[in-house]
């Protein structure tokens, strides 16, 4: 516990909470979320957050395995998930679409508010990504703090919009993506230099 305690570090906290935050996007999603409610498919807040969450936290701890059975390094996968963090920055910034999300089930609860929009490629990513610079506890802490900003945001979908307005949503949706184009370049350049050095000292 005392270990636990001595790894917070409330920057690291405050970062991983900005680019996940930049990631999973809610207030963006926002018109997506009230299209949905408009064709007659509720979205349940607590279920979907909770879904979310148990998804991206197994995937925290299990990414590790997961890379392992296919003989990827972290470093690898932070460098892959930079390159996929810079598309998403691409979208937002110049409102093109290089993520399709065509799914067969229809409940809008699963897909697509859980996935892809809250644990999805994207998110999934920049989880494993981040555990190459900060520490798991501070990541998992900013991860339930945008999980709980998020069960709100569905929560009060209609509110949201109206307080904030869709110029503001828009705006936003600028912003997060200059910051996810830095953060992508950041990873990419802190990685890239071990990456290259693991594979020539082999």
């Amino acid at each position: 516990m005392h270990y636990i305690f001595s790894r917070l570090d409330f920057q690291q906290i405050a970062s991983a909470f900005i680019v996940l935050f930049a990631v999973i996007d809610v207030l963006g999603s926002t018109p997506l979320f009230l299209d949905q409610k408009a064709k007659g498919r509720p979205i349940n807040a607590l279920q979907a957050t909770t879904i979310a969450t148990a998804l991206l936290l197994l995937f925290f701890f299990m990414g590790d395995a997961l890379l392992r059975l296919f003989h990827v390094d972290v470093e690898s996968f932070a460098v892959a998930g930079a390159l996929v963090i810079f598309l998403m920055a691409l979208e937002m910034l110049l409102d093109v679409t290089i993520f399709k999300y065509n799914g067969p089930i229809k409940e809008a609860t699963l897909i697509p508010v859980v996935f892809p929009l809250l644990a999805g490629a994207g998110s999934f990513t920049t989880l494993i990504s981040l555990r190459a610079e900060f520490a798991q506890v501070n990541i998992i802490i900013a991860l339930l703090l945008n999980m709980l900003f998020v069960y709100f945001v569905l929560k009060a979908t209609d509110k949201v919009e109206k307080w904030i307005g869709p110029g503001t949503i828009y705006l936003l949706r600028k912003f997060f993506g200059i910051i996810l184009m830095a953060i992508s370049v950041r990873l990419f350049t802190g990685n890239i230099v071990p990456l290259i050095e693991h594979i020539t000292s082999h």
